[in-house]
């Protein structure tokens, strides 16, 4: 497989911020803020491996700013590394206020997406490579984060097996 540079996988969505879309401050939900990052970063990833993918992991949901019903968002996504058959993406959230013209990022993440086969079995993805200094950031950072999500996993793995399917107060459910 020919490696690719980050760029070639960039998936950018703008959406306008409709009232049905906030909570009771007027500002965004953020579990819709994450399906829409969900969405770009997966068309990024898929865009890069030329197969269908699905979501192994997010890192991170970070947000730094509120997102206002009547304003717009931009996700912005992008493969920053890859490993035998996975890819992490980051993901850039903008907010613009479309009276001002004001614009915050409002959210970063980063997730991982495994590319599967018709059977839903893992598949090799190509290598990326970075081309600007922002890339190249990432990408150097990006094994020391990939090294992070393996312990958390393990993590996760424990508490699944500690808590089980039910909690002490529910046993019959």
């Amino acid at each position: 497989m020919t490696a690719k540079p980050c760029s070639n996988s960039l998936a950018v969505k703008t959406s306008h911020v409709l009232p049905p879309d906030t909570n009771y401050h007027g500002t965004l939900f953020g579990g819709k803020l994450m399906a829409h990052i969900d969405d770009v970063a997966a068309i990024a990833a898929e865009r890069h491996a030329r197969k269908p993918v699905v979501t192994a992991s997010t890192d991170s949901v970070d947000f730094l700013a509120p997102v206002k019903a009547g304003h717009s968002i931009c996700v912005e996504a992008f493969v920053t590394w890859t490993h035998q058959t996975s890819m992490e993406v980051f993901v850039k959230v903008v907010t613009e206020d479309l009276l001002t013209g004001d614009r915050k990022v409002c959210t970063t993440a980063f997730m991982t997406f495994v590319a599967v086969d018709d059977n839903g079995r893992p598949v090799s993805v190509p290598e990326v490579y970075p081309e600007t200094e922002q890339e190249k950031t990432l990408h150097t950072l990006a094994p020391t984060r990939a090294e992070q999500r393996k312990e958390r996993r393990k993590q996760s793995k424990e508490l699944a097996a500690t808590f089980g399917t039910s909690f002490p107060w529910n046993k019959g459910v």
